[in-house]
């Protein structure tokens, strides 16, 4: 275990991972001492104690080791906190019923990682939780069939933070689109396309049966058609040849440029159409036959999903023309991940429609020789929309929002990203439109933001002042306000930690949430530009906090995705 006398938190531990450590030690050190009987592998599991007065931080240990010991939680507790070892990052432990061990920070230890966050700066809350595991996260992936639509904002948002609060824990992470350009339904685009093309051109065609619907296409085909008049005399064949790639490409470029409003940016666009094309379906095909788990019946290639406990087995070729299912091209997208390209970890972000393709999947990827543990699919729930209290229904016709890119235009990327981050993926949300705008305190978006922006303000009125604050005496800090505030400071490499390890980004909006409620109870409480010459001191000590609290909140927005403005 690493020395804790002096330990700093500017990224490489956790609050919570050196207190875990300190009663992990008293453990040990009563063991060694006779005073407690050996019990094998211990995880000491620390928690937040929901009462201010039963300390900082409390475990259950003790508990936990009372049948193995045969003896009484409080007096296992007494033992071990009567054998921690000397540490200024506690300021003392104490046992209460029916056998906690509850700790106290040292106050003097607290002041002093104040500057440890400001030379930590950017890098403050990162962790090495991840120590350099390949991760992909694929997310968003909607079949290049027109604009983005308000359902699919969530997942893309989702995806980016959990991207981006994987990286901060260490996780060397990929973040890739799926472009679904070789299935059947990019075959009745392509089909549609053509027919629109052709009426575009003046041409009595007919459109096909099925046909994509919507008026996206027929203003994309007037586009293509503006440009391209000389293909309405060809061959059905080569005009869709022509035509096909550019619609596909300009669909694409939509899709990005609209991401790109949102703030989020992919590592890779992954064609579906090259896994045919390079082999990578024929190869994983093959492997599956090999390995006994396909089969051909009626024509058709089927995996044997029932195999690994499914109800029935799946189509990955149809029969006839030969074509393969979308969880044909899946199976061999899982294999190029999970084999190819060596991935530790894959994880994909579906909107909840998908949640009957979840286990056959995991089963595909273990008949694939991969490891299903590896595997996460998180499924988002659906978004309900309301403005001024009454539930919008999306319609073109009657000219409400339809797409991500008129959301962001009515709202703003800021508000979006917060509040699809403000719930957990399993729980169905309710966006208000207008509260989402609002000037006010009750728009957590705007309350955020608007207490970096008060920081930066304190910050640019010392500066007018000539305040230098560098080398202040930290021993100043001592108001209840203040400790409050340098602790809540303390939580982000944790709240990153925690939200890297479940996928769960929406620690971060609550946590962004009770760090400018306490930033609200400092500001209140403790006036930090003093007019009083014999208040300097306390005046720079004050300001050395808000440059520390103004880091935390510009890293915090950062990894949920957000702007950290100055001014508002």
């Amino acid at each position: 275990m690493r020395h804790l006398r002096g330990a700093n938190l500017n990224g490489s531990m956790r609050t919570s991972q050196a207190v875990s450590e300190l009663i992990e030690a008293g453990l040990r050190k009563a063991q060694e001492a006779g005073s407690l009987p050996a019990a094998g592998d211990v995880d000491v599991v620390i928690e937040k104690p929901k009462q201010p007065e039963h300390g900082d931080f409390s475990s259950s240990v003790a508990l936990s080791l009372a049948r193995a010991m045969r003896m009484a939680p409080m007096a296992i507790a007494q033992e071990i906190v009567a054998h921690l070892p000397e540490s200024d990052v506690i300021d003392g432990a104490e046992v209460a019923p029916p056998g906690f061990v509850n700790v106290r920070l040292s106050n003097s230890w607290l002041v002093s990682q104040i500057d440890e966050v400001i030379v930590a700066g950017s890098d403050y809350g990162n962790t090495s939780d991840g120590e350099g595991q390949r991760v992909q996260v694929e997310f968003v992936s909607v079949n290049p069939t027109g604009p983005l639509h308000v359902g699919h904002a969530r997942g893309a948002v989702l995806g980016s933070g959990i991207a981006t609060v994987l990286e901060a824990a260490g996780f060397d992470v990929q973040r890739e689109y799926y472009v679904n350009d070789a299935g059947a339904q990019m075959r009745v685009f392509y089909d549609t396309l053509y027919a629109r093309f052709m009426q575009a051109a003046g041409k009595d065609v007919p459109l096909p049966d099925p046909a994509y619907p919507g008026e996206y296409l027929a203003d994309l085909a007037k586009e293509i058609y503006a440009g391209n008049q000389d293909l309405a005399s060809k061959d059905e064949d080569t005009v869709k040849s022509q035509i096909s790639p550019i619609a596909l490409e300009r669909t694409l470029a939509e899709i990005r440029g609209v991401l790109s409003n949102l703030g989020i940016e992919y590592d890779n666009w992954f064609y579906e159409s090259s896994l045919i094309k390079e082999g990578t379906l024929d190869n994983t095909l093959e492997m599956l036959s090999q390995n006994g788990y396909l089969v051909e019946r009626d024509g058709a290639r089927w995996f044997t999903s029932t195999a690994f406990g499914e109800d029935e087995d799946d189509v990955v070729i149809r029969s006839g023309e030969q074509i393969p299912t979308y969880f044909g091209t899946d199976l061999a997208y899982h294999y190029d991940k999970f084999i190819k390209r060596s991935f530790d970890r894959v994880i994909n972000v579906w909107g909840a429609d998908h949640h009957g393709h979840v286990s056959r999947l995991e089963a595909a990827v273990k008949a694939l020789g991969g490891d299903p543990e590896n595997l996460t699919i998180i499924l988002n729930q659906i978004v309900s929309f309301k403005n001024e209290g009454e539930t919008v229904r999306f319609s073109k016709r009657k000219g409400n929002i339809v797409t991500v890119e008129e959301l962001v235009e009515e709202v703003g990327a800021d508000a979006c990203r917060f509040i699809f981050l403000s719930r957990t993926a399993n729980a169905q949300m309710e966006f208000d439109l207008a509260l989402a705008t609002t000037e006010s305190s009750e728009n957590p978006v705007y309350y955020v933001q608007y207490a970096h922006a008060r920081l930066a303000a304190i910050m640019r009125n010392a500066a007018e002042q000539g305040i230098d604050s560098s080398g202040a005496d930290l021993s100043l800090i001592g108001h209840d306000a203040e400790l409050e505030l340098v602790k809540r400071l303390l939580d982000l490499p944790d709240i990153v930690h925690r939200a890297a390890r479940n996928l769960e980004p929406h620690h971060l909006a609550y946590y962004a949430m009770d760090l400018a409620k306490s930033l609200q109870r400092f500001y209140e409480q403790c006036r930090v530009i003093s007019d009083d010459p014999a208040e300097l001191s306390t005046t720079q000590a004050r300001l050395r906090l808000v440059e520390a609290a103004k880091t935390v909140f510009a890293k915090t927005l950062g990894l949920m995705g957000m702007s950290a403005p100055d001014r508002m």
